[in-house]
């Protein structure tokens, strides 16, 4: 009897000391094992949060009437200016995958985001700053400038795009870091990750909200210097509270290329393409926890091709530390995480394509209609995108703290909705914001500037309600499905479906341009009045209508990260993005 009380004791003690510390491999800011009570957790994202609401002000202030500037200031026509406008976006957006990879393999996350942002500070918002500024470099010297000088718009759009190579390392990098900072092992640190991803987006959403109205306005009625100046200095006050938050956060060290693994995986299996897989799987080599520096997977059978790679030959014993000749289970899984994650990427990009009618020709609409709130005042066209933010903050708080919990109860489901369900959910509404846009559309051409702007709201609504669950369900699921290892690879991944989405908007103006001036009248003219919009939102919304219905059937057959974990750790339950296996 004292034995098994004095056992009980020596286990109370145990889990005491396992719940004291934070065991998932991450380090606190000396190099040490964290100690839970004063690192990570919100403590921690607080700062990760304010760093990203600077960094998004900068972004949305400058994106959201990006296209004002270059027809008005620069003098593109509509095309042009759209095209410019999506390719900066599409080249921000996917400069992250270089810095993903680099933050994974070589520099870890935090070294990453402060030199990227100091990059972004000093090479973008500095040099865009000058340009507005130094008489050499200004558009012109005179209020009405009817052709800009050369060197501004070369000076103009390096600034941008040293903005893109800043925001390269940060975004993938930041909202990783972020996440990092929440215990997967932990039951509760892991439901409040879950809502760290909505409330990243809410802080998302009021960056949208402040850079679309205060900044914007600035822009429109005093001037982009002005706007300039106030983004750079809110950057550099941020950039210095993200650095002071040092001691709190939880870090992850580079783990090294985290492609050669996949690469030795598909050497392995071809190699032995002869081999007949075992029906038992626990045949197959894999190496215990103490041994591996991260979280072990449980083999799923799906891809059963790559299963080989695990196959231990009696003709090759000597060559078990070959990692080309043998994988273990847990590098054959990530291995089909990323072939899974492919189709979902690809069916994801219809989303990006509708996000860039928001900075682009949605703007342009709004431009073309009555912006008078009264005799005083008048909205600058690029304002009325903040109505999506609005969607977004109204949308969130409701699924966090409602939605979620009830259907906890109602599913076992610790996120309450799947990742792919969510992400369906905002897939949908991407269908009603086109068939909206194109109805609006169709009655602005009939009535032009008696027309309301406020007409436009709905549709920026919607596109918030879509983001919601589409944008925020594309952050949890490539946070979730990639290999622990590639983390800040898997953010650059999510933001490559903006970014790719773009160059396909941009893309999709051409064609459509040139296919349909043959009949006589484009349907993207040279300004919004000639143009036929509707029917290109018509077009779109059957694009997303078809590819809803691809990832229906994709997401059905897709198979979920399954995770070992040790019973002290997890009990069992299932995550419905991750498979906990005890």
């Amino acid at each position: 009897m004292e034995q098994e009380k004095e056992k009980r004791k020596q286990i109370t003690r145990e889990e005491s000391e396992q719940e004291k510390w934070v065991h998932d491999g991450s380090v606190d800011f000396k190099g040490r094992v964290p100690l839970r009570a004063s690192t990570g957790v919100w403590k921690a994202s607080l700062f990760v949060l304010t760093i990203e609401f600077s960094e998004r002000v900068s972004y949305f202030g400058i994106a959201a009437n990006l296209i004002s500037y270059l027809t008005k200031v620069i003098h593109e026509d509509l095309k042009t200016a759209a095209k410019n406008v999506n390719y900066w976006t599409g080249t921000t957006t996917l400069m992250p995958l270089i810095g993903g990879f680099v933050a994974d393999a070589y520099t870890g996350r935090f070294p990453l985001v402060l030199f990227s942002s100091l990059v972004y500070l000093m090479q973008g918002l500095s040099l865009l700053t000058m340009s507005q500024y130094i008489p050499n470099l200004k558009a012109c010297n005179r209020k009405i400038c009817p052709k800009p000088k050369k060197l501004h718009e070369v000076v103009f759009f390096l600034a941008l795009y040293c903005i893109s190579l800043g925001t390269g390392g940060h975004k993938p990098c930041l909202e990783s870091f972020g996440a990092d900072q929440f215990d997967e092992d932990h039951v509760l640190e892991r439901k409040k990750k879950m809502s760290f991803f909505n409330w990243w987006n809410v802080a998302l959403c009021f960056a949208l909200l402040f850079g679309a109205t205060v900044i914007v306005y600035v822009q429109d009625f005093v001037s982009w210097g002005a706007a300039s100046l106030i983004l750079t200095i809110l950057m550099a006050l941020s950039i210095i509270a993200f650095y002071v938050g040092n001691p709190f956060y939880r870090y992850r060290r580079a783990q090294g290329n985290p492609l050669k693994p996949i690469l030795q995986v598909l050497v392995a299996a071809i190699r032995k393409r002869n081999l007949s897989c075992p029906s038992n799987p626990d045949l197959l080599y894999e190496v215990t926890k103490d041994k591996f520096q991260g979280r072990l997977l449980c083999n799923t059978s799906r891809l059963r091709f790559l299963d080989k790679a695990s196959i231990i030959e009696d003709t090759h014993v000597d060559q078990k530390e070959n990692p080309w000749r043998l994988s273990t289970v847990t590098r054959v899984e990530e291995t089909k995480l990323i072939i899974n994650i492919i189709p979902i990427w690809l069916t994801s990009l219809t989303t990006g394509i509708c996000v860039a009618q928001g900075s682009t020709l949605f703007v342009k609409q709004a431009a073309s209609m009555n912006l008078k709130l009264s005799d005083n005042f008048t909205i600058p066209p690029a304002s009325v995108s903040s109505a999506a933010a609005f969607g977004t903050i109204i949308c969130v708080p409701i699924y966090d703290k409602i939605i979620v919990p009830f259907m906890r109860k109602v599913t076992g489901n610790e996120r309450g909705i799947s990742i792919l369900r969510r992400i369906s959910i905002g897939l949908t509404f991407s269908i009603i914001l086109m068939i909206v846009a194109a109805l609006i559309e169709a009655k602005r051409l009939k009535m032009q500037k008696s027309m309301s702007v406020f007409w436009l709201v709905p549709q920026y609504l919607i596109l918030g309600f879509g983001d919601a669950f589409s944008l925020v369900g594309l952050q949890e699921y490539f946070y979730d499905q990639v290999p622990d290892s590639m983390r800040s690879l898997g953010m650059a991944l999510y933001l490559s479906v903006i970014g790719v989405g773009s160059f396909l908007s941009s893309f999709l103006i051409t064609i459509v341009d040139h296919v349909t001036k043959k009949n006589g009248k484009s349907w993207i003219g040279k300004d919004i009045n000639s143009s036929r919009l509707d029917k290109f939102y018509w077009m779109l919304a059957v694009i997303n209508a078809l590819n809803l219905c691809v990832y229906i059937f994709l997401a059905k057959r897709y198979t979920y990260k399954s995770v070992h974990l040790t019973n002290n750790e997890i009990d069992g339950s299932k995550s419905g993005g991750e498979e906990m296996m005890p």
